[in-house]
């Protein structure tokens, strides 16, 4: 049976992007970008919502090939192109996929719950939701979550968009808590049961 992992990084005070949905709002550091590719090789699909996937789509495709990036940023631009992409949205059309076009589905928001049941429960890595917190929120108060890898950034928001807009249908275990690198993210795993 295959997990869904959502993994998002917050500031100190909860939230994953700031005023307006700005997410360079975020205190981001190179580990972010470490472990991100981390749970990428051990994933057989990335989960999204229409925003995070027209980001990805927009900014990762032309990065694999830029002597100019750090070699991590190029690994997860070829990671994005061996991972399966399913999106969850209403509004997200095949021509805005671009080159993942042959890699991506699109599932309506009102489907999306019963395509990742099914999902879970095939062989292989995990599915992995990055940001999209309208998404996995959705997800976790339909008790699919299965993990929660929060990275906490040394930042305070005081506004913006708060991670969690419901609370998980059940208790949470905290599996792991480390520091990333040497770094001011705290990488906070909790199972959810």
């Amino acid at each position: 049976m295959r997990k869904v992992i959502v993994s998002n990084l917050i500031s100190l005070d909860g939230y994953a992007a700031g005023p307006g949905g700005d997410v360079m709002a975020l205190p981001f550091d190179t580990t972010f970008s470490d472990y991100n590719l981390e749970l990428m090789r051990a994933a057989d699909m990335l989960v999204s919502g229409a925003t995070t996937y027209r980001g990805f789509v927009s900014y990762w495709p032309p990065i694999a090939d830029d002597p100019a990036q750090p070699e991590v940023e190029r690994a997860i631009s070829r990671r994005h192109l061996e991972l399966d992409h399913l999106v969850v949205s209403d509004t997200l059309t095949e021509a805005e996929t671009g080159p993942w076009r042959e890699i991506t589905r699109i599932v309506r928001r009102a489907e999306a719950r019963d395509a990742i049941a099914e999902l879970k429960q095939g062989e292989g890595g995990s599915l992995v939701a990055f940001g999209s917190m309208t998404t996995w929120n959705d997800l976790l108060a339909a008790g699919l979550v299965d993990e929660l890898h929060m990275m906490v950034g040394a930042g305070v928001l005081i506004n913006g968009v708060p991670a969690f807009s419901v609370r998980p249908p059940g208790p949470m275990l905290l599996t792991g808590a480390r520091q990333l690198g040497n770094s001011n993210l705290a990488l906070l795993v909790y199972s959810l049961g």
